[in-house]
């Protein structure tokens, strides 16, 4: 077991360098990510697959995202917007949720599929997170612990979801990735009161946002 452990801490630190020869290059991203476990969020003999480069199955068609995807979002995210309240939407695995919380976010994080948000708030208490956890429909946003410093959407979306936007606190940015079902242009909107500015950076493809103000269920 011992070995074990070595051996995945070795993965992580390689999984950090290859970000780093990605372009990722903000010390407190490369530092939450070796400080977050991803084979946690693994399960069985599937743990093999954690510090690769690359997405991986958690069921019901989600993925877990990629690392140089999940470390890419929250530098947009963190360059803009380096502390306070954040809203992830969708829990999925629950390991961009735990990254955020390392940078020293205060957490909310959505899923809509309940099997996946048990496991998570699962991973969260045996980790001693403090990361609250919602079952509802994420395009509609939280809006009893509106507003948010930030929201990060890890789903790809048609357009930017009204409701989402109008959660942002003043100076709040969301970063979320916009386009069709099979490619998505990560995009950052930041609200300065009524106006909502908007930068557009790489494509991606990411599973579909599902929802009122996403796509519509029935078709996936």
């Amino acid at each position: 077991m011992e070995r074990s452990e070595k051996l995945l801490e070795l993965s992580r630190v390689e999984m950090v360098e290859t970000l780093r020869q990605y372009g990722i290059e903000n010390r407190k991203v490369l530092d939450a990510f070796l400080q977050v476990k991803r084979h946690l969020f693994f399960e069985g003999d599937t743990i093999d697959f954690a510090y690769n480069d690359c997405a991986y199955p958690i069921g019901f068609g989600q993925t877990i995202s990629q690392p140089y995807t999940v470390a890419y979002m929250t530098t947009l995210l963190l360059e803009r917007v380096p502390s306070g309240k954040v809203l992830e939407i969708g829990t999925g695995s629950g390991y961009q949720a735990a990254i955020l919380d390392a940078l020293g976010y205060s957490v909310y994080t959505i899923e809509r599929i309940p099997e996946l948000k048990e496991k998570a708030e699962d991973i969260f208490l045996r980790l001693g997170l403090d990361i609250s956890c919602s079952l509802r429909d994420g395009t509609l946003g939280w809006p009893e612990e509106a507003p948010f410093d930030g929201i990060i959407v890890t789903a790809g979306a048609p357009k930017e979801p009204g409701p989402l936007l109008g959660q942002l606190a003043e100076n709040g940015c969301m970063v979320i990735p916009l386009g069709s079902h099979d490619s998505q242009q990560m995009t950052v909107i930041r609200r300065h009161g009524d106006i909502y500015g908007r930068e557009a950076f790489h494509h991606f493809v990411f599973v579909p946002l599902v929802g009122k103000e996403g796509w519509d269920s029935t078709v996936f």
